[in-house]
């Protein structure tokens, strides 16, 4: 009998009232159960022992989140004064991204976890994409509706030859934008995927891995089932968990 994959998703931390949560979004869960059964990784770095974690998984997603990972962790400036951060998931995530890769685990990473997986590969961050260069903005409008902030925004150009290319992605396809930082510096070892119009990096791969791993800046997530560009993204996926999980 096989045994159904378990996909990892990393949590973020919360204040809600007094107490502090450890959440994970429902449209990533959703999302994450085209691979297996998702089990929500709490933000506990320094109380979880990872390698018996990753011992246990057949795929990771880390997910998009409103914070961003702290700038000391790239040598990059301050952020200004406001600027949502969550420490406790940059202390498990940095590290378990490698951990991860070099165990063969299956992962995905989306917005924030796309940039995670830069800065745990030696890459840099801008924190502003729309003061940097010759970049759009690429944030959403607060003021309209989530079906408008998470709609086709912008074409993306996937690179030929890659993992995109592999999995049916066409030449174009166009997706959503909501992000307000990005890749400036890419990471050791990543192979670009996919570019935005501006040329700003949306989507990579890690060379030489064993098994999928992939960072996407959009969000695939949103409406999954909708758009099939999106879809093949969490197929691929599912497929290297399935395969993962039949060798464990």
């Amino acid at each position: 009998m096989s045994r159904v994959p378990l996909i990892g998703v990393c949590a973020c931390t919360r204040q809600i009232g007094h107490h502090g949560f450890h959440i994970a979004g429902d449209k990533y869960l959703r999302a994450a159960a085209i691979a297996g059964v998702p089990l929500v990784i709490p933000a506990l770095g320094e109380l979880i022992d990872r390698q018996s974690l990753l011992s246990s998984l057949d795929g990771l997603l880390f997910t998009g989140s409103p914070s961003n990972v702290e700038p000391h962790h790239y040598q990059g400036p301050p952020s200004e004064p406001g600027t949502p951060h969550d420490p406790s998931r940059d202390q498990l995530t940095l590290p378990l991204i490698r951990e991860a890769v070099d165990a063969g685990i299956p992962l995905l990473g989306i917005c924030r976890g796309f940039q995670e997986m830069n800065v745990a590969f030696g890459g840099t961050l801008h924190q502003k994409v729309h003061e940097a260069g010759p970049y759009q903005d690429h944030r959403e409008r607060p003021e309209d509706p989530v079906e408008v902030q998470y709609g086709l925004s912008h074409t993306l150009h996937v690179q030929p030859g890659g993992v995109l290319e592999r999995l049916g992605l066409p030449a174009e396809i166009r997706v959503n934008s909501v992000h307000g930082q990005g890749v400036e510096r890419l990471g050791a070892g990543l192979r670009v995927e996919a570019l935005a119009p501006d040329g700003l990096i949306e989507a990579f791969s890690v060379e030489g891995a064993s098994s999928f791993a992939l960072g996407v800046q959009w969000h695939p997530e949103w409406k999954v089932h909708e758009h099939p560009a999106y879809l093949a993204l969490f197929q691929g996926f599912a497929e290297a968990c399935e395969a993962h999980a039949q060798r464990r």
